[in-house]
């Protein structure tokens, strides 16, 4: 119970400082906009049917944006002091993590609620369909699950910005390839069984990033 009430005042602290500062959420938005934006009016020029590449550019968005967010929520708290004054606190490493991938995981959801009318309005393509909802929810707890490791591994490097990019991308190729199948799939009419093998595989990865994550996090922060 103590380790559960201190992963929630991690995840409410940060939640208080986003929601007062929009700092992250507000660039994350800003470059998932663009990002659509610029799909949108290179896909009329070349593309004739846009539905077709419609869930790679909404991954996309959502992996840029998310790389974003997760740098600036580690890199925010190092600047300031919090990170090390978390490793200070008597407390586990592990439930820094949870706290900081919960926190993480809120902002980069309510980044997706944001996005996806937008994607809608700029593509013409609904995408309210309640099969898709579990896709959404598995790929982006996968994403930010090693994300949030990742992020607390490079957030004391120099080029931060540029090697979370590099070292994040690779490890989350197969969240996302399952991601913008199923998405595909489900945008196609297709119901549970066109779409369960890759939530199976979506389900694993969740699984398995999640514990060495949870396992290594320790090790990482004290480097």
């Amino acid at each position: 119970m103590n380790g559960l009430r201190q992963v929630g005042a991690i995840l409410w602290r940060d939640l208080v400082v986003e929601l007062r500062t929009k700092e992250s959420l507000g660039a994350m938005l800003l470059l998932a906009l663009m990002t659509l934006v610029l799909f949108d009016f290179g896909f009329d020029l070349r593309v004739e049917n846009v539905r077709q590449v419609a869930p790679g550019v909404l991954w996309v968005s959502f992996a840029f944006a998310g790389t974003l967010g997760l740098n600036r929520s580690l890199s925010r708290d190092q600047e300031q002091g919090v990170l090390e004054g978390l490793l200070l606190a008597p407390a586990e490493r592990r439930v820094i993590y949870l706290g900081k991938m919960l926190a993480n995981l809120a902002a980069m959801s309510l980044m997706e609620a944001v996005l996806v009318p937008l994607f809608v309005a700029l593509f013409d393509i609904s995408l309210f369909r309640p099969l898709l909802l579990p896709v959404v929810v598995l790929g982006t707890i996968g994403f930010v699950g090693i994300g949030t490791l990742l992020a607390a591994m490079t957030v004391n490097t120099r080029a931060r910005e540029a090697l979370l990019p590099v070292l994040l991308f690779p490890l989350v190729v197969p969240i996302l390839i399952a991601a913008v199948k199923a998405t595909g799939a489900v945008l196609d009419g297709g119901g549970w069984s066109a779409i369960a093998l890759w939530v199976r595989l979506m389900v694993i990865y969740d699984l398995v990033s999640l514990a060495l994550a949870y396992l290594t996090f320790a090790a990482v922060v004290e480097q």
